[in-house]
C-alpha cells in the first residue's frame, strides 16, 4: 500500500510538471489542462480515484492559497475599489444565490427551500484560485484584475455564510433572516479582527527571530493559525486569513532581511503553484466518483438540470454587472464626477470572468448525510453533480474564451505600473544618496568609498531612469554576471572553494540579475 502511494505520489507529480510545461506551449489556460488530465484520470479503467474530503479543502489548501492571494494583493487597489468589489462579492452572490434557488425550485420541485438556496450559495462565488491563474496572465487593465481578485478574495465568506445558514434551516428546520444577517456581519467582524490579530503576531515573532528559516515557517504557519482560530469561535475563517494576509504583507518588507523575503518569496510561490496544481487535478478527478453516487435512472435529468444551472449562473453576472456599474452612478451625480464609468470592455470582461472552482465542490461534498430526523438529506447527491457540472462548465466555456475575447477587445496598455516603478526608483535612489551624504560626515567613513558608492548611484540612476538608452549596459552587465557565475561554478568543480561559498556568492549574483531585470535568464 505504501508503494502504490508513492508511485501515485510520483505519477501526480510528473503530470503536473508535464502539464505546466505544456501549457506554456498551447494557448490553453493551465488549470483547463490540469482538470482534463483530472477527468480522464477518473476514467481510467482500474484506477482508484480518493474521494475528496471538505475538511482536506477548507484546511489544507484553501487558508494558504486565500492567505497568499490577499498577501499579493494591493492594499491600495483593494480599498479604491471596495465599492464595486462589495457589489460582486456580497450582492451578486446574494442574487445569484436566489435565482439559482428558483430554478432549482422549478427543475426540481420536491427540492426544499432552504436546499436550493444551500445549492445557491455553492454555485454562486466565482473562484479565486481560476481568476487569478487565468485572468492574472492575461493583458488585462489592472484595475478590472484588482475587481477580480478583490471579489474571489471576500465572496468566499458571504457563500459559506448563507450556505451555513440555509443548511442549519435545512437540517432543523428553524430559520430567522434577521439572525442569518446579524450573523454575517459578526462572523466577518470578529473573523477579520481575528486575522489581523494573527498578522500582527507574526510580525512581533519575526522582528524578534531575526532568522530566516523561522521568519519563513511563521509566514506558512499564519494561515492555518488564522483559520483553526476563527472555526473554534464560529466565525469567518476565509476573512481571517485575507485579512491576516493583507495585515502581514504591510508590514513584512520592514519587519524581516532581503534573505528573509526572497526566500520566503520563493517558498511561497512554489507552494501556491503545488496547491494549484493538484485542486484542478483533484477536481477533475472528482467526476467519476461523482456520477456514480446519482441514483439509477436519474442521471440525465441531473446534468440537465446542472446545465441549466450553470447557464443561470452565467446570464445573472452578465446582467449584474452592467446594472451595478450604471445604476450608482445613473443615482449619484457625485459618484459619477469622483469615479467616471469605465469602458464597456472593462465591464463586459468583469461579467464575463466567473469560474467555480474547488471551493464550490468542497461546500457540495460538505452537505450533511442526514437530517435533525433522521432522514437523508434531500438531494445531497444530485447537488453534488450539478455542482461539478457547474463548475466544468465555467471553467470550460467562460476559461477557455477569456484569451480570445480579451485579445479581440484590444485592451490599451496599461502604463500605470511601469510609471510607478520609475518615480519609487527615483525617490528609492534619491533618498540612497540623503543617507550616503549623512554618512559621509561620520569619522568612520573612508571617502573613498563615499565616491565609489556615488558613482554606483549615478549608474544605477542613469541604468532606470533612460532604460531605452542603456538596454545595451543591462545586457552587456547581465553578461559578465553570467560570466562571474560560470567562474564560480568552475573554482567549485575544481575544489578551490566550497559549495557554502559558491551559494553565497552566486545569491549575491542572483540578486544583482533581478534587479537588472535578468532574473529568467540562466
Amino acid at each position: 500500500m505504501a508503494h502504490f502511494s508513492v508511485v501515485v505520489a510520483i505519477a501526480i507529480a510528473t503530470l503536473v510538471i508535464a502539464l505546466t510545461a505544456l501549457a506554456r506551449r498551447l494557448p490553453v489556460p493551465t488549470p483547463i489542462l490540469q482538470v482534463a488530465a483530472g477527468l480522464l484520470v477518473a476514467f481510467v479503467p482500474g484506477m482508484a480515484v480518493p474521494t475528496l474530503e471538505p475538511n482536506l479543502v477548507f484546511f489544507v489548501f484553501l487558508p494558504p492559497i486565500l492567505w497568499a492571494a490577499a498577501f499579493f494583493t494591493s492594499l491600495r487597489e483593494f480599498k479604491a475599489n471596495a465599492r464595486p468589489i462589495g457589489l460582486l462579492a456580497i450582492g451578486l452572490v446574494l442574487v445569484t444565490s436566489v435565482a439559482v434557488a428558483l430554478a432549482a425550485r422549478a427543475l426540481m420541485p420536491g427540492i426544499p427551500w432552504a436546499v436550493a438556496v444551500a445549492l445557491g450559495a455553492i454555485v454562486s462565488p466565482p473562484d479565486a484560485v481560476a481568476a487569478a491563474a487565468i485572468v492574472s496572465r492575461l493583458p488585462v487593465p489592472r484595475r478590472v484584475v484588482a475587481i477580480l481578485e478583490g471579489e474571489s478574495l471576500v465572496n468566499d465568506a458571504s457563500a459559506l455564510v448563507l450556505y451555513r445558514t440555509a443548511i442549519a434551516a435545512a437540517v432543523t428546520g428553524v430559520f430567522s433572516w434577521g439572525e442569518s444577517i446579524v450573523r454575517f456581519f459578526v462572523d466577518a467582524g470578529v473573523g477579520a479582527l481575528l486575522g489581523v490579530l494573527v498578522g500582527w503576531l507574526i510580525i512581533r515573532a519575526a522582528r524578534w527571530t531575526k532568522d530566516s528559516l523561522a521568519e519563513t515557517l511563521l509566514t506558512l504557519a499564519g494561515p492555518y493559525v488564522a483559520w483553526v482560530a476563527a472555526e473554534q469561535v464560529h466565525v469567518s475563517a476565509v476573512l481571517a486569513c485575507v485579512a491576516g494576509g493583507l495585515y502581514t504583507r504591510q508590514h513584512f518588507s520592514l519587519a524581516v532581511g532581503p534573505l528573509s523575503r526572497v526566500q520566503s518569496r520563493a517558498v511561497w510561490d512554489l507552494l501556491v503553484f503545488l496547491f494549484n496544481a493538484l485542486i484542478f487535478l483533484l477536481l477533475g478527478a472528482q467526476f467519476g466518483t461523482v456520477l456514480r453516487a446519482v441514483p439509477n435512472g436519474t442521471l440525465e435529468q441531473v446534468v440537465r438540470t446542472g446545465i441549466i444551472i450553470g447557464i443561470v449562473a452565467i446570464i445573472v453576472r452578465l446582467l449584474w454587472v452592467p446594472i451595478a456599474t450604471y445604476l450608482p452612478r445613473w443615482l449619484n451625480r457625485d459618484l459619477r464626477r469622483r469615479d467616471p464609468m469605465p469602458s464597456w470592455k472593462s465591464i463586459f470582461l468583469i461579467s464575463w470572468t466567473g469560474m467555480r472552482g474547488i471551493v464550490s465542490l468542497a461546500s457540495a461534498l460538505a452537505l450533511p448525510l442526514m437530517l435533525d430526523n433522521g432522514t437523508a438529506f434531500p438531494y445531497r447527491s444530485e447537488i453534488i453533480v450539478i455542482t461539478l457540472i457547474v463548475i466544468v462548465m465555467t471553467l470550460g466555456l467562460q476559461g477557455l474564451s477569456l484569451a480570445p475575447i480579451i485579445r479581440r477587445l484590444g485592451f490599451a496598455p496599461d502604463r500605470t505600473s511601469e510609471k510607478e516603478e520609475r518615480l519609487a526608483r527615483r525617490e528609492a535612489l534619491r533618498r540612497g544618496a540623503e543617507a550616503l551624504q549623512d554618512m559621509s560626515r561620520e569619522p568612520w567613513v573612508d571617502p573613498s568609498d563615499v565616491e565609489f558608492l556615488r558613482a554606483e548611484l549615478r549608474d544605477r540612476s542613469r541604468l532606470y531612469e533612460h532604460h531605452g538608452a542603456t538596454s545595451g549596459r543591462r545586457r552587456m552587465r547581465l553578461e559578465m554576471l553570467h560570466a562571474e557565475r560560470k567562474m564560480l561554478v568552475r573554482l567549485r568543480n575544481e575544489g578551490a572553494i566550497s559549495d557554502e561559498v559558491l551559494r553565497d556568492l552566486e545569491q549575491e549574483l542572483d540578486l544583482d540579475a533581478i534587479r537588472l531585470g535578468g532574473g529568467a535568464l540562466s
